[in-house]
């Protein structure tokens, strides 16, 4: 028995460098004891939190911030090593979480703090007030694609909410989460108010059982299903952030270089592993060639590979090359065309840019999310048809619009089914703090970033003060006939006109 305790104990998982498979460090497993001893810690420290008050929160976020900053390189390193992406983009991504520090920190006070509301003329001897509390300990679960990026999002506003956090990194990225913790634990906070846990799905599953009071979740449609069945054993509240298949429109009169170059940037960047990437492009059939030839020149260009500089890397996650030759295969077998690459671009975790035209709407291609470098381009009569395409699909995450028309740009985001909707750019919201960011259908709910991504780790109180006996009083047992009386005539006289 004492042999087998031991064993459960130091049981441990390697992370490997997805460019060479060679195992950069072992981390431990995280079971549910070491699970709810965590969130014991975090639900301790959760009231001296809480009593720092917005400014003592900003101050220690604001030092975590510049803690980070000072030491990026060394961040993007461990970033780099883990998901395979070049050191450049590993840095950008490290520049994109840091200013989330920033915002969260700066603007937890004026978008929470309680703030008075009109009583109404019935309840005129009233003074109402609205506030924002923390939860307490908010668990976080991160994806492997952007593992420093997205779970900050949910990090830095669930803290500067008030709230502690317990943060499970993917099992592809656990040095990312380590290296967070450590850097968080310099500054020799007195408790433990961010922490991090490793381990595989189990320990996810542990994490949603262990009585956090939200769960803030990244990663597949699929398993934020079972993540949110587990939540719901407990009520346990849930954001889930689920990826998309992002459509891009390009109309008539757009300016082809740069819809391209940004096409080149949403769909191929990070080898296509963006929830948020440009994974269809619906082109208005006047421009349609065109934009295709110019799309063609500019990824042939790039260079895929496991060198520093390189265009992009390789699959992070070893199984996605499986799910790219299937969309392929699928979208080849309906009547669609290789303009670039095909089925001879896959190379182990390594995939060449691909584009796909006339692919049919019903193919995988267009129907499930890919997460690979690979590409639809599709012909549309004009940017209404590409709506209506766009808007066709189960998941409802980002899109984007290219457009020299102001106005049609306008009018094309507000019938376009998702959370955040981009013209003449893509992923420009991503840099924009302020924004909030979340889907709809397939992509999930809930909101991170932004105001809307504060108040999403906080939970609402009200207040009624009475400030003196109500003229007309209707809340008691002894109600007067004539009060009575009275307000149902203000009832006909205020809302009974037209």
């Amino acid at each position: 028995m004492t042999d087998q305790a031991e064993y459960v104990e130091t049981r441990t998982f390697d992370s490997l460098d997805p460019r060479t498979a060679t195992v950069l460090a072992s981390y431990p497993i995280a079971g549910r004891d070491e699970v709810d001893a965590a969130v014991a810690r975090a639900r301790s420290a959760a009231r001296w939190w809480d009593v720092q008050g917005f400014t003592g929160r900003r101050r220690w976020l604001l030092e975590f911030k510049r803690a980070i900053a000072k030491d990026a390189n060394a961040l993007a390193d461990v970033i780099a090593a883990e998901t395979g992406k070049p050191d450049e983009d590993s840095l950008l991504e490290v520049m994109m979480g840091v200013e989330h520090i920033d915002w969260a920190s700066r603007n937890a006070e004026k978008t929470l703090k309680q703030r008075k509301v009109s009583a109404g003329l019935i309840s005129a001897n009233q003074q109402a007030y609205v506030g924002y509390r923390p939860f307490g300990v908010v668990g976080v679960i991160g994806p492997w694609n952007y593992p420093l990026y997205t779970p900050m999002g949910s990090i830095a506003y669930a803290l500067a909410a008030g709230n502690t956090v317990v943060f499970k990194p993917s099992e592809l990225t656990p040095g990312v989460g380590e290296w967070l913790a450590q850097k968080w634990n310099s500054l020799a906070a007195p408790h433990p108010v961010f922490q991090t846990i490793t381990g595989d799905g189990s320990t996810g599953t542990a994490l949603c059982r262990a009585a956090v009071d939200k769960i803030a979740f990244t990663g597949s449609t699929a398993t934020a299903k079972k993540v949110m069945a587990t939540c719901a054993e407990t009520l346990t509240p849930l954001v889930a952030e689920c990826g998309g298949k992002d459509a891009m429109l390009v109309d008539a009169d757009a300016n082809l270089d740069a819809a391209v170059e940004f096409a080149t940037f949403g769909a191929m960047g990070n080898a296509g592993q963006t929830c948020a990437g440009v994974e269809r492009i619906y082109v208005a059939a006047p421009v349609y060639e065109k934009f295709v030839d110019k799309l063609a020149a500019a990824v042939t260009a790039l260079k895929p590979g496991g060198a520093a500089t390189s265009s992009y890397g390789p699959m992070t996650l070893g199984k996605q090359s499986d799910i790219v030759r299937s969309q392929i295969e699928d979208a080849l077998s309906k009547g669609g065309h290789a303009v670039v690459g095909g089925l001879e671009s896959l190379h182990g975790p390594y995939i060449d840019p691909v584009i796909l035209t006339d692919v049919p709407e019903n193919s995988t291609a267009i129907t499930e999310e890919t997460f690979g470098p690979t590409v639809v381009v599709n012909k549309v009569r004009d940017l209404d048809e590409g709506i209506e395409r766009a808007n066709a699909s189960s998941y409802g995450l980002g899109a984007s619009v290219f457009t020299k028309d102001p106005a049609a740009g306008r009018r094309a985001a507000e019938k376009l089914d998702c959370g955040v909707v981009t013209v003449n750019s893509v992923l420009g919201f991503a840099g924009i703090p302020a924004l909030p960011f979340g889907g709809t259908g397939d992509s999930g709910f809930g909101r991170i970033h932004g105001a809307d991504g504060l108040r999403e780790f906080s939970t609402v109180k009200s207040l009624a003060v009475q400030k003196f006996s109500a003229p007309l009083n209707l809340l008691t047992m002894q109600r007067k006939a004539r009060d009575l009386k009275i307000s149902a005539l203000m009832l006909k006289l205020r809302h009974g006109r037209g």
